[in-house]
């Protein structure tokens, strides 16, 4: 606990050293919302954060916010058992019946090539569609996989590499929830550990690419991206 409090004051207190947007509030964080009539190019948003952090439902905020009624939301989970057919009908009731929902579970790229021009879209989430590429629909135990590593971990990238292409050339306002896996225990079995090291792979080459990215703690959403940036320039210029 002690770890996280600090933490908190030390990203308050660098941010407002780098002359930073108030950070803890995700209202007055600049350029997070975009004024009518103005010419909206393409734009990408990833979300992250952890189990119950409070991801879906900041990302969810900022689709209305930019799109209103008129948006639309792609699920890629897979309804397996009951306890993931509860999850879903909370997501689906908790959201407006006015936006289309669109269920794929692999070929997003493809989904969004079929876009209009300009729409705002929600991707919920990008962790699951890992998951889905990366198993396949096969059945492995937890100390084996029955695939190349390298040749899966090369055609996630290349699906996540094609949404973002998609995204540009359609010029989408795209919204993307991730998890964020690196910050718990090591996976104890080789699957676990293979998945951890793609999703991180992957939130990483979304984030270069995306204008904005923000991390939720507990419901609280952080824009990270400008400050990390600004971070990253202190160590870069020339002296």
């Amino acid at each position: 606990m002690g770890i996280v409090r600090h933490f908190g004051r030390w990203l308050i207190a660098t941010s407002q050293k780098l002359n930073c947007p108030n950070i803890h509030s995700s209202t007055n964080i600049r350029g997070l919302y975009h004024h009518k009539g103005e010419v909206q190019l393409s734009r990408l948003i990833l979300v992250l954060g952890g189990a119950r952090s409070g991801k879906s439902s900041f990302a969810e905020e900022i689709v209305t916010k930019l799109g209103g009624l008129d948006v639309t939301y792609l699920a890629t989970s897979e309804v397996r058992d009951q306890e993931m057919a509860d999850r879903v009908a909370h997501h689906q009731n908790s959201r407006p019946a006015e936006w289309t929902t669109i269920e794929e579970s692999r070929y997003i790229s493809d989904v969004l090539g079929d876009l209009n021009e300009g729409a705002v879209v929600l991707l919920d989430c990008l962790t699951l569609l890992i998951s889905n590429l990366l198993l396949d629909d096969e059945e492995f135990g937890e100390g084996d996989y029955g695939f190349n590593r390298m040749d899966k971990e090369e055609e996630i990238i290349v699906e996540v590499k094609r949404i973002i292409g998609e995204a540009k050339e359609r010029n989408l306002t795209l919204v993307v929830v991730s998890n964020e896996v690196g910050q718990g225990l090591v996976p104890t079995y080789k699957l676990g550990r293979v998945y951890r090291d793609i999703v991180g792979q992957v939130n990483q080459l979304v984030a270069s690419e995306a204008d904005e990215v923000y991390i939720t703690y507990a419901g609280i959403p952080v824009e990270i991206k400008e400050l990390g940036m600004k971070i990253k320039r202190q160590f870069t210029m020339d002296n």
